[in-house]
């Protein structure tokens, strides 16, 4: 059943985010030790922030990694007014804009004659959970991308709605609004096989 995982909470969220937006002010002054830290505490959250945003599962590692050296490369400028974990998410959102842009600009080539069964085989078969993980990105891609966006940072990532709201560059009402129009369809969706 997918319901539990739309039930995500993160207990002690509060008190990682300050550890972790003190290790990333004290990587902005060289401690490679923090740098670390900083690295390891929220690589997990970005990563499956940029999967949920990324069209192309092959791109995620890549997607992350241009997150950190971005953020790396302006961790000086970084002053600790928000978290870090949204001040990263934000690094996120603009590297996958970014590279959606450079996508757009430049085709792909495949040299494979069928590339869509190509990439169909290459997905992982037969591990536990999988066929639940793919009902919930197919519930997930039937949103709007507002309320999807809204919906994976507070309630799959844990962020609170005000971080959201600063990751995504709008109100904390409309955040919540959209988190609950978001939860309301998954729950219809959820539903509708049962009345069938």
């Amino acid at each position: 059943m997918i319901t539990p995982a739309l039930r995500s909470t993160r207990p002690g969220h509060a008190a990682q985010d300050e550890s972790t937006t003190a290790w990333a002010l004290a990587a902005r002054g060289g401690d490679a030790v923090a740098v670390d830290h900083f690295v390891r505490a929220l690589h997990r959250d970005v990563r499956r922030y940029v999967a949920h945003l990324c069209a192309d599962p092959q791109a995620v590692d890549d997607l992350a990694q241009d997150t950190f050296l971005r953020a790396l490369g302006s961790l000086h400028r970084f002053e600790g007014r928000s978290s870090a974990r949204a001040w990263l998410l934000a690094i996120a959102r603009r590297a996958v804009t970014d590279s959606y842009r450079y996508a757009a600009a430049r085709p792909r080539l495949s040299d494979v004659t069928d590339w869509q069964l190509a990439v169909e085989r290459a997905q992982p078969r037969g591990l536990p959970g999988f066929e639940d993980g793919i009902a919930l990105l197919d519930l997930l891609a039937a949103l709007p991308e507002e309320r999807r966006q809204a919906f994976v940072l507070t309630q799959l990532l844990g962020l609170s709605y005000a971080e959201t709201a600063e990751v995504t560059n709008c109100r904390v009402g409309t955040i919540r609004s959209r988190v609950a129009r978001a939860r309301e369809a998954l729950l219809n969706e959820l539903d509708e096989p049962a009345r069938t």
